[in-house]
C-alpha cells in the first residue's frame, strides 16, 4: 500500500490533457488564443476575447502571486496532513488569468496574499497536479 495521499484525480479530456500531462516535461500549459495572445483558463474552445477557435496549449513561465487563499484545518481526507493551504494563483502572463491550487512548501501561517510562488508538480498516476511554492523553492 502507498503512503501517498488518495486525491480524486480529474479526468483528462482530449481539452485538458495538456494541462494534466504537461509536468511531465516540466511544463505549465495553458491554451493560448493564436489570434490575439489572450491566455485561457479554465480551458475552452473559443477565445474568449477574440471569438477565435484557434486556441492551443503553450507552456505559460509557472510564475504567479497568491491572489486569494484558505487554509483548511478540516480533515476531509486522513492521508493528509493538516492543515493545508488552498489558493487561488494569478500567474504573470496575463491579469486575471488564475487557477486553483494548493500552496506547499511553506508552514500555512506564512502564505499572504501578494506572495510570488513558482509552480511544482506533482505526479499522481497519468496527471501532474500543477502545485505552487514560495519563489526560490520552487522548480519555475
Amino acid at each position: 500500500m502507498s503512503d501517498a495521499p488518495i486525491r480524486m484525480l480529474p479526468q483528462v479530456t482530449a481539452q485538458t490533457e495538456a494541462f494534466w500531462t504537461g509536468g511531465a516535461q516540466g511544463e505549465l500549459r495553458i491554451l493560448r488564443c493564436g489570434a490575439c495572445g489572450y491566455w485561457i483558463h479554465p480551458p475552452a474552445p473559443v477565445c474568449p476575447q477574440c471569438w477565435s477557435r484557434d486556441v492551443a496549449a503553450q507552456p505559460a513561465s509557472g510564475r504567479a502571486t497568491v491572489h486569494s487563499f484558505t487554509v483548511n484545518h478540516q480533515v476531509w481526507n486522513p492521508t493528509w496532513e493538516h492543515p493545508y493551504v488552498i489558493a487561488v494563483v494569478e500567474l504573470e502572463e496575463q491579469a486575471g488569468l488564475r487557477l486553483t491550487t494548493n500552496i506547499v512548501g511553506v508552514e500555512p501561517d506564512a502564505v499572504r496574499i501578494g506572495m510570488a510562488v513558482g509552480v511544482k508538480f506533482e505526479q499522481d498516476d497519468d496527471v501532474w497536479l500543477p502545485l505552487f511554492t514560495p519563489m526560490g523553492a520552487a522548480d519555475a
